[in-house]
């Protein structure tokens, strides 16, 4: 690394190398020591970025990413101009806009007969074009019961239908498309009614907004049944936690996810007692993948790391300080993930397994040389031996192998973690745009609609259907009946 020409690295090593090691003050040499010391935490912090730790890309220096000015990347080297141009390639299969059947209207284009025609003629067939329009407009049904009156003056009313309640009131399709708003596409209450009033001319309130959000909330108490049934009995899930703002606090969200579902939870707390009162992992025993965090390896199941935090551990291990066992590392841990991709049985036979859990094992044992522990305390002080990011990384990878390569024993085992990653995704977006939630229902409300939504999603029932059914009282054909 380079700062107006001048590389911090060497001229760290140079100040150390020349440092006299007698007359000099104690505490001069102390002052010299913790200037070096704060000049490799500031070189540590300026070459951290999205690719060799958990910084998110967002947090990313613009000249780490490259310029079209000659900006440096993250390896140094100036970033090469796209030699593909913007769009489809040659040969890439495109998609275009099919011809729909049963238009909502059909109009008719007779010919000019007054032109070109000279005799008799016959109809022969239509040449079809469509154009697909989007209509968004009010529309209003007005229920009239009926009244009678007998030959005595009593009067009899009609029933109004079920969901008939009120001299006016919004109908399920209007909610179900409100809740989608808000919820899934996060779009802030004030909004959700200004867009509403613009393309349809319907006075909504923020707070029928949230009124709506509540209702459909409170009508969820089954599906959350179903899911923690459903995710504690699963095979395989995915495990994730990041950070949300209520009303200036930080809290947590938690995630739980695999291919059939998604749950979402808010707590006040990020370790187990949070997990605990999702009521899913303390029953769980099938393969829980995570990022190893501690609270995790409470549950008496079985674990699987994700290795996509490895291969930035190891990136900067071996960028920052030079470690070439993490190098080696890196590239057989992508090896074997190649490997797993070009297997048809999505694991490797036991000799394949083998011989890179030998490889595997020689490359952390060899690491042990390149960078051992740094013992710094005396033999009477208290409290484990300090020890360097890359010793620790190292010893943690040699600890928990099995986890670490559960990937090539388990065929719904991926190589990362990026399905929970993933899901909580949006969720950091929702904060970026409201700036927080306000209070701790509207984040419980936010929680567990989306779970609602994304697993409708993952069952191929579209969000704003599946909120319909919500609505109506229906249960998706994937909770049973």
């Amino acid at each position: 690394m380079k700062i107006d020409g001048l590389s911090v690295v060497e001229t760290i090593e140079s100040v150390e190398q020349s440092m006299p090691q007698q007359n000099i003050s104690e505490d001069f040499k102390v002052k010299v020591e913790n200037l070096i010391l704060l000049a490799r935490i500031m070189k540590d912090r300026l070459t951290t970025n999205s690719t060799n730790s958990s910084k998110p890309p967002s947090k990313d220096d613009l000249k780490d990413k490259g310029s079209k000015e000659g900006g440096e990347s993250p390896e140094g080297k100036n970033k090469p101009k796209p030699t593909r141009k913007a769009g489809g390639q040659k040969g890439h299969a495109g998609s275009q806009l099919s011809l729909l059947e049963n238009p909502d209207e059909i109009i008719y284009i007779a010919y000019n007969k007054t032109m070109n025609f000279t005799g008799d003629y016959s109809f022969d067939d239509y040449q079809v074009r469509q154009v697909i329009d989007l209509k968004i407009s009010r529309h209003v049904t007005e229920y009239r019961a009926e009244i009678i009156t007998n030959q005595d003056g009593t009067k009899y009313c009609a029933s109004f239908p079920e969901n008939v309640t009120r001299p006016a009131q919004y109908s399920i399709d209007l909610k179900a498309h409100v809740v989608y708003m808000s919820q899934y596409q996060l779009i802030p209450y004030g909004r959700t009614a200004q867009q509403i009033n613009d393309a349809s001319e319907i006075s909504i309130s923020t707070g029928s907004i949230y009124n709506f959000n509540c209702e459909a909330y409170n009508m969820l108490a089954d599906f959350q049944k179903w899911l923690i049934t459903t995710q504690t009995q699963a095979s395989v899930l995915h495990a994730d936690e990041t950070g949300a703002n209520i009303n200036g606090q930080n809290h947590w969200l938690h995630s739980l996810s695999n291919e059939v579902s998604t749950y979402f939870h808010i707590n006040e707390k990020r370790g187990s007692t949070a997990m605990d009162t999702m009521n899913v992992l303390p029953n769980f025993q099938g393969i829980l993948c995570h990022d190893h965090w501690k609270s995790y390896y409470k549950y008496q199941c079985v674990h699987a790391l994700c290795n996509a935090h490895h291969l930035r551990e190891l990136k900067r291990a071996y960028e920052q300080d030079d470690q070439q066992w993490a190098k080696l590392l890196e590239l057989l841990l992508l090896e074997m993930n190649d490997a797993v991709n070009e297997s048809s049985t999505g694991i490797l036979t036991e000799d394949e397994i083998k011989d890179y859990e030998k490889r595997y094992i020689e490359i952390l044992e060899a690491g042990k040389n390149e960078c051992p522990e740094i013992p710094t305390k005396t033999s009477n002080q208290k409290g484990r031996v300090k020890r360097t990011r890359p010793r620790n990384l190292l010893l943690r990878l040699l600890n928990y192998m099995g986890d670490t390569l559960r990937f090539i024993n388990e065929p719904d085992v991926p190589f990362t973690n990026n399905n929970a990653e993933r899901e909580i995704r949006m969720t950091k977006v929702q904060q970026k745009i409201s700036g927080c939630f306000r209070s701790m229902l509207g984040a419980e409300m936010f929680c567990l609609i989306r779970s609602y939504i994304i697993t409708s999603r993952k069952h191929g029932i579209s969000p704003i259907e599946a909120l319909k059914m919500l609505f109506r009282g229906e249960k998706p054909a994937y909770m049973g009946r």
